[in-house]
């Protein structure tokens, strides 16, 4: 997308829609109605518009300006959420209408309303009839006093929406060796960085129990993939890991089909962190990063792992396996315990759709945060507000482990009805050992069902850029 600044009036430009705001009064619509020569009171309220942020209404200009469309958005009382909510918008319409070319003038302008209208802009339709699909938009006109560097801003956006991409592939094109594949494509051609892929032997060799007893019932067997960046001018090294289960089925303890449809999405986790040092890499960020992904299909062949199976870390923790589908926390703890062995990094993040706990907690909107640092809480809070996105902290309360015990292994690898989300995140606090870490559950953040005012229905590429944004403050 190129951008282009300007002081004119969206309405004067010549582009395919501009779009335009006004608050929760409708205050500044009378601007339009008289250079549409229209009743606009009369328009917004047929269409009950009401200028709540987020809202919009489409108005065809009929040659009364150069833009051949008019879209209205709400900017409700014009806070930071309320931005959030009518860029997005503003680039939902875009999209809706076709627009490769666009004016959008939203009376604010930054780095975070490009972000925002980018992944408003966003639909996965590559399966859907040519004759159905809307173009993406190609240049946008901002009206803004000053302009700014959006090379930044842009290439956040576009890891967002790479890892949207990734997300919304139906499993019989994304498994854990077309994910592998995705990894070398994407980023192994990228300065200073380096991928490498552990097939199912060499996943045997390592000891990756966990991974390979998810994996090993489906006939796309798993993958484990690393992936290193290493700047020359590295100021900090952190790691990353991601859960990359393809497809979950339940395993033996088998979904119901509602709860099996999207499944496609249980590889959020992969997809964020890869898209991530994919970002760093591309801005030349001087940190070093190991980022890990198990990549696994949780499926239930003759060879699938069963209840009461009990699987021995690398690390001697022992685990007795209670329930098939709290798979993803097996694969992490492989991964979480070959970036703890890397030397010399500080910090490790970890993301997964790990439990449908934290949807029933926090909804869609938020992914929940599990770390004993308070330092680094922050951080990460600091950064998904600069993102806008949304993060809220859960207990990590150590007396809830008694949850996990387990009669024939150290630990279970479900604790039970209550506080489903707090006891995963202690599971996986068993396989960390020195760096500070911190877990996100974005089991509701990264992909919705439906549609809403920011983003088009499954991925929403979340927490992609709060990662991105944390990274940058380290630097």
């Amino acid at each position: 997308m190129n951008i282009h600044f300007t002081q004119s009036e969206a309405l004067n430009l010549d582009v395919d829609v501009a779009v335009v705001a006004v608050g929760k009064a409708l205050d500044g619509l009378q601007q339009y109605a008289d250079a549409l020569g229209a009743d606009l009171e009369a328009v917004a309220k047929t269409n009950q518009f009401d200028g709540a942020a987020g809202t919009s209404m489409k108005i065809a200009t009929l040659g009364r300006c150069n833009a051949p469309q008019l879209v209205i958005v709400g900017t409700g009382k014009g806070s930071d959420e309320d931005l959030r909510l009518a860029s997005g918008a503003a680039g939902r319409a875009l999209r809706a209408l076709g627009a490769t070319s666009g004016a959008v003038s939203l009376g604010q302008c930054n780095e975070r309303v490009v972000e925002f209208i980018a992944a408003g802009n966003y639909v996965f339709d590559q399966f859907k009839p040519e004759k159905s699909r809307r173009s993406a938009l190609t240049e946008l006109h901002l009206t803004s006093d000053t302009s700014f560097d959006t090379s930044a801003a842009l290439v956040r956006a576009k890891w967002q929406s790479l890892n949207r991409d990734l997300v919304n592939l139906p499993a019989a094109d994304l498994y854990p060796q077309s994910l592998a594949d995705w990894a070398v494509e994407h980023l192994g051609s990228l300065d200073n960085v380096e991928v490498e892929i552990w097939d199912y032997e060499r996943l045997h060799q390592e000891g990756c129990v966990g991974i390979i007893a998810v994996g090993q019932g489906s006939s796309q067997k798993p993958r484990l993939i690393k992936v290193s960046y290493r700047p020359a001018n590295a100021k900090d090294h952190i790691a990353l890991v991601g859960k990359g289960v393809t497809f979950d089925a339940g395993g033996l303890s088998l979904k119901g089909t509602p709860y099996m449809q999207t499944m496609r999405c249980d590889m959020g986790g992969s997809a964020a962190v890869l898209a991530a040092i994919g970002a760093a890499a591309e801005l030349g960020l001087p940190i070093a990063i190991d980022t890990w992904v198990g990549a696994a299909e949780n499926m239930l062949g003759a060879e699938a792992f069963k209840l009461g199976d009990i699987l021995r870390y690398k690390n001697g923790v022992t685990v007795e396996i209670h329930n098939t589908d709290a798979e993803g926390r097996l694969v992490l703890a492989d991964c979480l315990i070959r970036a703890c062995e890397v030397e010399g990094v500080s910090t490790l993040i970890d993301a997964a759709t790990l439990t449908g706990a934290v949807v029933v907690a926090l909804g869609e909107d938020y992914t929940g945060l599990f770390t004993a640092d308070d330092a680094l809480a922050d951080d990460l809070a600091a950064a998904s507000d600069k993102a806008g996105e949304r993060i809220w902290r859960l207990p990590l309360h150590n007396r809830y482990n008694a949850m996990l015990k387990s009669d024939w292994a150290q630990i279970k690898n479900v604790g039970g009805r209550s506080a489903g989300s707090t006891t995963a995140a202690l599971f996986l606090q068993h396989f960390v050992d020195g760096p500070r870490w911190a877990h996100l559950d974005i089991a509701g953040s990264t992909f919705h069902d439906k549609a809403g005012t920011e983003y088009a229905s499954g991925a929403t590429g979340e927490p992609v850029r709060t990662l991105v944004y944390w990274m940058e403050s380290l630097a």
